[in-house]
């Protein structure tokens, strides 16, 4: 066990899992994480290493006896007529039969229905009623004769989730973390190995989060497949529900005008839609409609009558393109269905979740360290929907009056759904407060600025916030720095066509080397530049190919070049030198780095096999340990009068799947998501 693990074993006891045991105990069963997880918080949530083991052991005893296998049902139906009562673990949905004026359960993987349930039981527990809830319940058979009889009786129901939970000690163990240690137990809580991501990515995956604590907060996701976008919504709380987008009526999600009874919305605190992207899918237009009104005023009509609800939305979808594509010939909402594609409905969007920076979830990706027991953290958050943090950057800034009723509401909202997750004690600094409040105003911004390539009408707005001094800082998208000449074209008033990009020239202030290193013109001068977590489009030819050209020799200095992934970087790097000097001529390159206290064999080693390599391409590779250890500054000099400094080395991109020959962020740097990094060229 780390450290980390143990002081949130110390903090939380009892309230944490090792979240590798899902994996463990879960076999076959078709079962949600929260479901397991509650098991396992009754039976593992330790850090003794011999009580984990036998809990280990008693949960797969309980979901062998007691977890309903569709494949099973005829076996576990013979076992609860034989002995008369049974314990069963399965969804459980209810409906009412008017005709006998009675409630009737249906068990999903048991394949039994008309199971009579008394009123005080759906008083106690009304999600039975839309879309089923897992439960622990005792079934009995009681065989009668009359005609229509069903002998099934349901006993005992326990809904699968925390009955009590203590708010105040949550709060009071925050303390004790830092806001980054804080950020990586909420990572690990989710399933992920914090380690496998940057802040920026971080903060992405806890966005998902802000539903289950913010009433009424709309939230869209597209991004390419295998992002994880759904698991939030169908494994991490048992107050979501995810639907298909395709399945969703107006009298399941709102009301039935013919029964009157309330859908989803008035039952779930989140209803997710998933695969919500798709062009061909068919709509009703009324749903649309419907659904406007409720995401702007979190009420909806049934003839006469207004009801109201706190649900959130969420629509997660699958881009088929990449970002500058999309860009180029349409917009980040192209995807939609075209009743979807309405600028009225987008409108109410809070935040657009950028899925495309997302990677694509790998085995390594998953944690085997202690988070919490995720239905905890899903009653923590439901209990935090009474509250309201949207005021509390209002003290150290202020948003532009640029921004419209509806953009302050989509900044506010994530601002507050952030806050109340992060820093549920209050405390945090101006620094952590601004960085909460750029992320959230890029997410609204995100969606009004495509909103004005889909609708003429929309004016253009200056996202922006002032500090205490009246400085203004504008804020921007990512993909608005990465590609600047493809997300500026806007909507043209007269024809609704996308103008082309009106001509100028290009700083290299504003715009990353990476954009415009297709530029044939391209000339080298001093400069700096800045790269944000997660841009991509990035790579060492772009970066370094035009200083490094005509020089003879070349120092890198870099005293983290010791594991695997580092020693491929300066592989690369060399890839490089090669791309840009004459076939004719050679090129000498000296590497000055420090030794590993540990493996300093093996990286001899790659070195050697680098430089016995190297002669074939015209490279004279030279390389030294510097004994000082004093080395800290990273950077490349060149003959040709050249000094780059490297805020990070040549570690400027964030993990790939280094064995996985058949993706491009293996093969080419310029798909690979970066690291945060300044990148500094000088004239010598």
């Amino acid at each position: 066990m780390t450290l980390f693990d143990q002081k949130i074993n110390t903090h939380f006891s009892g309230l944490v899992v090792r979240k590798d045991l899902v994996k463990t105990v879960k076999g076959n069963a078709i079962v949600p994480t929260y479901v397991l997880e509650y098991l396992l918080g009754q039976y593992c949530a330790t850090s003794d290493e011999a009580s984990i083991q036998t809990g280990i052991e008693t949960v797969k005893e309980i979901l062998r006896k007691h977890y309903v296998h569709r494949n099973e049902a005829g076996l576990v139906r013979s076992n609860i007529k034989e002995k008369g009562r049974y314990k069963v673990i399965d969804k459980i949905s209810v409906a009412l039969n008017d005709k006998s004026d009675a409630y009737e359960a249906e068990f999903s993987n048991l394949g039994i229905r008309k199971v009579l349930v008394d009123s005080g039981t759906i008083k106690s527990h009304p999600k039975l009623l839309v879309g089923g809830v897992w439960c622990i319940a005792d079934i009995e058979y009681e065989f009668k004769e009359e005609k229509n009889a069903v002998p099934w009786i349901l006993s005992t129901l326990k809904p699968i989730q925390l009955s009590r939970f203590n708010f105040e000690g949550y709060v009071e163990a925050r303390k004790q973390f830092s806001t980054d240690e804080w950020i990586d137990l909420l990572i690990q809580s989710i399933g992920f190995n914090p380690e496998m991501f940057g802040k920026r990515s971080k903060l992405t995956q806890l966005v998902r989060l802000i539903p289950y604590c913010e009433r009424n907060y709309n939230l869209i996701e597209l991004g390419p497949k295998g992002t994880g976008k759904s698991h939030i919504y169908s494994e991490f709380s048992p107050h979501g529900i995810l639907i298909s987008g395709g399945e969703v009526t107006v009298p399941k999600l709102f009301v039935s005008n013919a029964s009157g009874k309330i859908g989803l919305v008035g039952y779930w605190d989140v209803v997710a839609f998933d695969e919500f992207a798709g062009k061909q899918k068919r709509v009703d237009k009324s749903l649309v409609d419907i659904m406007k009104n409720y995401m702007a005023n979190k009420s909806f009509s049934r003839g006469v009558e207004t009801l109201g609800a706190e649900a959130s939305m969420v629509f997660v979808g699958n881009t088929q393109h990449t970002v500058p594509y999309m860009l180029k010939h349409s917009d980040l909402f192209d995807e939609l269905p075209e009743k979807f594609y309405d600028s009225a409905f987008l409108d109410r969007i809070h935040f657009y979740a950028p899925g495309w920076e997302v990677d694509i979830i790998r085995g390594e990706m998953f944690s085997n360290g202690y988070g919490f027991v995720v239905d905890y953290l899903a009653e923590i958050l439901r209990s935090m929907r009474n509250h309201d943090y949207s005021d509390r950057y209002q003290e150290h800034f202020s948003l532009s009056s640029d921004l419209s009723t509806r953009d302050r509401d989509g900044v506010n909202k994530t601002f507050s759904g952030l806050m109340k997750i992060l820093f549920p004690q209050g405390g945090a600094s101006k620094d952590e407060i601004e960085e909460l409040l750029k992320f959230s105003i890029e997410g609204r911004k995100r969606v009004k600025d495509q909103l004005m390539r889909i609708d003429s009408t929309y004016p253009k707005v200056h996202f922006a916030y002032t500090d205490t001094t009246g400085q203004s800082r504008t804020v921007k998208t990512l993909e608005e720095e990465a590609y600047p000449h493809f997300y500026n074209k806007m909507t043209d008033v007269g024809d609704g066509k996308l103008p082309q990009v009106e001509s100028r020239e290009l700083d290299f202030t504003e715009v990353s080397r990476a954009v415009v290193a297709s530029v044939a013109t391209l000339t080298v001068k001093e400069e700096h530049l800045t790269f944000q977590e997660n841009q991509r489009g990035v790579s060492y030819d772009s970066l370094f190919g035009s200083y490094l050209s005509g020089a003879s020799r070349i120092v890198l200095t870099d005293p983290y070049i010791r594991l695997f992934y580092q020693v491929r970087n300066l592989m690369e790097f060399l890839e490089t030198v090669v791309k840009h000097k004459p076939m004719e001529e050679e090129v000498a390159v000296h590497v000055i780095t420090t030794e590993d206290d540990f493996k300093g064999d093996q990286q001899k080693e790659y070195f050697e096999k680098i430089e016995e390599s190297c002669i074939a391409a015209g490279i004279a590779f030279t390389w030294e340990f510097d004994g000082t250890g004093t080395i800290h500054a990273r950077h490349i000099e060149t003959d040709n009068g050249w000094k780059i400094l490297l805020d990070r080395g040549l570690d400027i991109f964030q993990h790939y799947e280094m064995n996985d020959t058949f993706t491009f962020n293996n093969r080419l740097q310029q798909f690979r998501p970066c690291k945060a990094f300044e990148v500094t060229f000088v004239k010598k």
